[in-house]
């Protein structure tokens, strides 16, 4: 895809890895519609950058897919790639977990996935043409001890994107995750130490290593589809 001029949706995209995505792109000369919940964080992003557009907002709201095209679709005239990115991160043993905590984990991290990829798909359906790309994580191939929920978060974005991926082959269509292992971007700050140390006993890698990967799924000729790539610290023992 030669992405000059096309349009992206990024969400979650204020900090990390959705910022990183939204650097990289804008790079490369795309449009940009930015969503996250933080308006400050959108706007100093979005001054940094070409041609990019933001509509704060909570992603877990049931309208939110449907503003956010509706915004795209009135900004730029027209919608080609969604980075559905936005998740969070919850662990914790039986013991300590905060079950209300895991059960808004899974609103973002599946519910509003499967709301904003369906919204958007169907656009994508009446005229022909898209890409969508989910954030999944090395989480979403393997699982570990206290991370079940969040394992299964991601395994359910895997499912989701692979049946997708077949449903819509043949379509003009594309879908495709990233599943990225440890990246430091601020989401294990408040992690006790040791899961830290577990978590990037390996090293890190940064957002832009992620943001890179996403441009080169979607700069890939239209008869080549990446369907996952996992990326992640050469040294990672998981």
């Amino acid at each position: 895809m030669d992405l000059n001029n096309k349009v992206a949706l990024i969400t979650g995209a204020s900090s990390g890895i959705g910022k990183a995505i939204a650097q990289e792109l804008d790079s490369v000369g795309m449009k940009l519609v930015l969503t996250a919940r933080s308006q400050d964080k959108l706007e100093q992003l979005a001054a940094s950058l070409k041609n990019a557009k933001v509509l704060a907002g909570a992603i877990t709201d049931a309208q939110m897919p449907y503003s956010l095209l509706e915004f795209a679709l009135e900004s730029y005239g027209r919608l080609d790639v969604v980075i559905n990115n936005a998740g969070v991160m919850t662990i914790g043993a039986i013991e300590e977990v905060d079950i209300d905590s895991i059960a808004q984990m899974a609103r973002l991290n599946v519910e509003a996935v499967y709301r904003m990829a369906y919204t958007t798909l169907k656009h994508f359906k009446k005229v022909g043409s898209g890409f969508l790309i989910n954030t999944s994580s090395i989480a979403g191939l393997k699982t570990a001890p206290t991370y079940g929920a969040y394992n299964g978060t991601k395994h359910a974005v895997e499912a989701f994107t692979d049946a997708l991926r077949m449903e819509l082959a043949g379509t003009g269509i594309k879908v495709a995750s990233v599943a990225p292992g440890t990246v430091d971007t601020g989401l294990y700050d408040n992690w006790t130490q040791e899961n830290k140390d577990y978590i990037s006993s390996g090293g890190v890698l940064l957002p832009e290593d992620i943001s890179r990967s996403v441009r080169f799924i979607l700069e890939q000729p239209d008869h080549v589809l990446i369907p996952r790539m996992l990326v992640v610290p050469t040294n990672q023992p998981v």
